[in-house]
């Protein structure tokens, strides 16, 4: 290996909430398993292999995916079980590479760069994965290459159970032939504005300029071309498990206008739930905290199943509230807490809510990434225009806001 030439490694559970169950219950292996919410709205959480090959998918609406695969077994899921797997997972991980970052439930980068002068990357990426299934029972693949992307499309081909090391050099012959909905974020807009272009696999977007994939797709579209050409410097970036994200607001008067109140525990929930759901996390425990113009300080908690969606989380905010506030004294200070977080985003989510909440909640996610994180706000939480707003997922501290009082 030349010096400087990076070893990425992505690794993937293998359908891993089904993974999870055949563990618990070995009659479901070899059969057609879906995992999601039941009911007629529900949503596929995920899907057997043997399901798979009916043509049923992962977010396709239950109803939909039984009609299909009408043999198959349905399950509503176990959050709690699947984190505490992948948790195990995390700590075989853990213990044996210099540098990792899970970025799901089920999905891990690792930089191996320089290893290979004491061990050789792929025989240690090999024998990791041997070490995982061994140690936790769950099949897992990888792909291995000189970035992230590459390597992520390649444990897509390794599927399932299976390793694939692409060698420096052949990233783009490798892509060449593969649908251009194999790069990651392309989706389903995306794809259908290639294939009117006529661009339906990555070779031809190899072979397009660079300029007509700018002035068709804008910004993205130089990303899609740029990793459809097996271009991509992101690092690896060091993960550390973050166990809880709160924000807290010392107003400058003393107050108990409850509609003022109101609107800004509306606002720092809906906040909150935003930015779970952009880190891919889910909580199950709220707090809420308010000090009177008196310094006395009051905390109340409640325990919630496992989630990230707005209209789940701001009713019980709002309840501790309620439980706690004294119409007598004035209020000085009031806070949103969530805590005992674990990775899973959407995925979990599509055990408790159905189809309209989960597209509502992407659609306006979607256009809050695009246009800023206050495009969209509860019509009820809009008197608060100064509620801090960063991502608690990537690493960087929160802003120090004028309006932050100790």
């Amino acid at each position: 290996m030349t010096s400087g030439e990076r070893s990425i490694v992505h690794m993937d559970l293998d359908a891993f909430f089904v993974s999870c169950e055949r563990l618990l219950d070995s009659r479901l292996i070899g059969k057609p398993v879906l995992i999601g919410g039941t009911s007629d709205r529900g949503v596929v959480a995920s899907c057997s292999y043997e399901a798979r090959k009916f043509g049923v998918h992962s977010a396709m609406p239950m109803r939909m995916a039984k009609m299909l695969c009408p043999e198959a077994i349905v399950l509503r899921g176990n959050s709690g079980i699947y984190s505490n797997f992948s948790r195990d997972v995390t700590d075989v991980i853990k213990e044996h590479v210099p540098l990792y970052e899970k970025t799901s439930i089920d999905e891990f980068y690792i930089d191996l760069t320089g290893t290979d002068k004491f061990f050789g990357c792929h025989k240690l990426a090999s024998e990791l994965r041997q070490r995982i299934m061994k140690e936790t029972g769950l099949p897992i693949s990888f792909g291995m290459s000189v970035n992230k992307t590459v390597s992520k499309i390649a444990t897509g081909e390794a599927k399932p159970n299976n390793e694939i090391r692409i060698l420096k050099g052949t990233e783009k012959p490798f892509l060449a032939p593969l649908s251009v909905r194999k790069i990651p974020m392309v989706g389903e807009v995306t794809y259908k504005s290639l294939c009117d272009l006529g661009v339906k696999r990555i070779q031809t977007v190899q072979e397009m300029p660079m300029e007509l994939m700018h002035k068709v797709l804008g910004k993205n579209g130089l990303v899609i071309w740029k990793k459809a050409n097996g271009i991509d410097d992101s690092p690896v970036v060091q993960y550390h498990e973050r166990k809880s994200i709160s924000t807290e607001r010392t107003f400058d008067k003393d107050t108990t206008d409850m509609v003022k109140l109101k609107s800004i525990i509306i606002a720092m929930a809906e906040n909150l739930a935003y930015q779970l759901r952009r880190g891919n996390k889910l909580t199950a425990c709220v707090t809420f905290k308010i000090r009177y113009s008196d310094f006395q300080t009051y905390t109340q908690q409640q325990h919630i199943p496992y989630s990230a969606m707005d209209h789940t989380i701001i009713p019980v905010v709002l309840d501790l509230f309620h439980k706690l506030y004294n119409r007598r004294l004035l209020v000085r200070l009031i806070g949103v807490r969530f805590s005992h977080l674990v990775e899973g985003g959407y995925q979990i989510n599509l055990f408790e809510d159905n189809e309209k909440h989960i597209h509502l909640s992407q659609a306006i996610d979607k256009m809050r990434e695009r246009y800023g994180d206050r495009a969209i706000v509860i019509a009820a939480g809009m008197e608060a225009k100064s509620i801090s707003r960063w991502n608690p997922f990537n690493g960087e501290p929160p802003p120090l806001l004028a309006n932050r009082r100790q």
